[in-house]
């Protein structure tokens, strides 16, 4: 079998003639993580216009950059592991084998590691680059060419542009972005006329759904904040994947028939496209939470266990809700840390009320409205 086989790889950009350097990105699994790398690739981009730039993804999550300009190559790399983007492609070691030999054959010059893993650095090296820049993490510093600080009291996107810098590389810019097609957008536009809601209407999208249950704020609670919207003349829709669907079946009544329920109901890169037509987004802290502050729209971000100084939404149009406790953040070993609530919530998310949320979002979407709402 021929070291091309088994690995996946997209072409995104017309490279330019007579490139002098190709370089390899490490950031792959995670939708956030994964939105969170755009500005790291657009000041790459910046500072060496004529490279072949390919950056290492898992197939998944790599739905939410189609269309992005900075990158020449998209490979994927997909071993079996317990997260939701893994689909095992490579699976065996055979497989891992005939994904580094390929990796190997792309003579790659540089190699920039976002990752922290150990695996990662390893991968890096077996690239065979010469220059390998990455985060002095888990004993790996021994196998890159320059060592990176990682920094836990400051956001992981400037964690990644810090990389950059420490290269030498300028950065000039640090916001989010994603593309969506026209097909998509008119997708979008076709769900909300289905449902009934003219293009004059405010929307409220809300996202009730965590990778962990016990991190997100209740159901219950989301549905009195959806009460409260519609009061106000907000139209109110629930956004979800088609692996959240049984669980908001078990609670679609509390959330009234006039909230239109979209979830499962479209894939991601519409629901990408819908976000952009929505005057707020309301959610736990998720990859749709990073989309929703990439599509640049007004947001309130909801944070329990984890704190949002490292991962919260960067945006400028972003508010998080968030309890300080003695054990915040923590580990996530629910419930190990803590003792739940009768929700089965730990005490930093059973902290936020709906009155809290509310009050942010009349704070928040229409401030020159203020005074109309009771």
């Amino acid at each position: 079998m021929r070291a091309e086989e088994n690995f996946h790889s997209a072409g995104l950009r017309q490279g330019a003639a007579g490139v002098r350097k190709r370089i390899l990105v490490l950031r792959y699994r995670f939708i956030g993580d994964t939105v969170l790398t755009v500005p790291f690739l657009r000041n790459l981009r910046a500072a060496e216009p004529d490279a072949h730039i390919a950056w290492v993804v898992a197939p998944g999550s790599s739905e939410v950059v189609k269309g992005i300009p900075y990158v020449d190559e998209l490979i994927y790399w997909d071993p079996v592991t317990i997260h939701a983007d893994s689909r095992g492609t490579h699976k065996t070691l055979c497989d891992k084998i005939r994904f580094i030999r390929a990796l190997r054959s792309q003579n790659f010059d540089k190699v920039y590691v976002l990752k922290r893993s150990f695996s990662s650095a390893m991968i890096a090296i077996l690239s065979g680059a010469r220059e390998r820049v990455g985060f002095d993490t888990e004993g790996r510093g021994f196998l890159l060419t320059k060592r990176v600080q990682y920094r836990h009291d400051q956001h992981e996107m400037q964690n990644f542009l810090d990389v950059l810098r420490a290269d030498g590389v300028t950065v000039s810019d640090d916001y989010l972005e994603f593309w969506s097609t026209p097909e998509e957008d008119a997708a979008a536009g076709k769900l909300l006329a289905d449902a009934g809601i003219s293009a004059a209407k405010e929307i409220v999208a809300l996202h009730p759904f965590a990778s962990n249950p016990h991190r997100g704020w209740p159901f219950e609670d989301f549905a009195s904040l959806a009460a409260l919207l519609r009061a106000q003349g907000f139209v109110t829709l629930v956004l979800g994947a088609p692996s959240d669907r049984n669980a908001f079946e078990c609670v679609r009544d509390l959330f009234g028939q006039e909230t239109v329920d979209l979830v499962g109901r479209c894939n991601l890169r519409v629901t990408m496209a819908l976000l952009k037509r929505c005057a707020l987004f309301v959610g736990n802290d998720s990859g749709i939470m990073h989309l929703a502050a990439a599509a640049n729209i007004p947001m309130v971000a909801l944070f329990g266990p984890q704190s949002p100084v490292k991962f919260g939404p960067w945006s400028s149009q972003a508010r998080a809700v968030y309890r300080d406790f003695p054990c915040s953040p923590c580990k996530q070993k629910f419930f190990t840390e803590c003792e739940p609530s009768p929700r089965m919530r730990p005490a930093c998310v059973e902290a936020i009320t709906v009155d809290d949320v509310f009050r942010e979002v009349v704070q928040f979407v229409s401030k020159d409205k203020e005074g109309d709402y009771e």
